[in-house]
């Protein structure tokens, strides 16, 4: 399975508004830190705005900032609204099922079920991670953020799960 670039931003920008709280980030930072194009990342920051992940302000002074707290927003949560189509293959993809685009064996297929079953368990473990669990030490440093800690490798069991 392949995340679209449109998560993958999605995901980058939340990232940063989240080591920057204290603050308004304006598209254009967000955009030159990341190397993303500008008109790209504002169809993105209009669909998370939509989506209550973050929350714009218009004009001279305006920006971005995180809807609510990093502890609060959850990858899977992030991940099931910016993809349009997590089904792995054409016959879970409702709207191809529904054209009729399924091969012949559809309705007995034990393939679509384990590849269901794949799905559940990728989303199940991005479930137990919020966006503040994504931001480390290295990346507030990186990226500027305050409260910088210290330095070092992390692994999956030093992010901070949801809930």
């Amino acid at each position: 399975m392949k995340l679209t670039l449109h998560t993958d931003y999605a995901l980058r920008t939340l990232i940063y508004l989240g080591i920057h709280t204290d603050r308004l980030v304006s598209i254009r930072e967000v955009a030159q830190v990341y190397g993303i194009s500008e008109n790209h990342l504002v169809k993105i920051i209009h669909r998370l705005g939509l989506g209550g992940f973050i929350e714009t302000a218009r004009g001279r002074n305006g920006g971005l900032k995180l809807a609510r707290p990093a502890s609060e927003i959850g990858i899977g949560d992030v991940v099931r609204y910016t993809e349009e189509d997590l089904g792995l293959v054409t016959c879970m993809q409702p709207e191809q099922a529904a054209a009729g685009h399924c091969c012949i064996l559809s309705d007995v297929c034990r393939l679509r079920g384990v590849l269901g079953e794949a799905l559940a368990s990728f989303m199940t473990v991005l479930d137990h991670y919020t966006l503040e669990g994504m931001i480390t030490p290295d990346e507030r440093r990186r990226l500027g953020g305050r409260e910088a800690g210290q330095a070092g490798n992390l692994s999956a069991s030093d992010l901070k799960p949801a809930g």
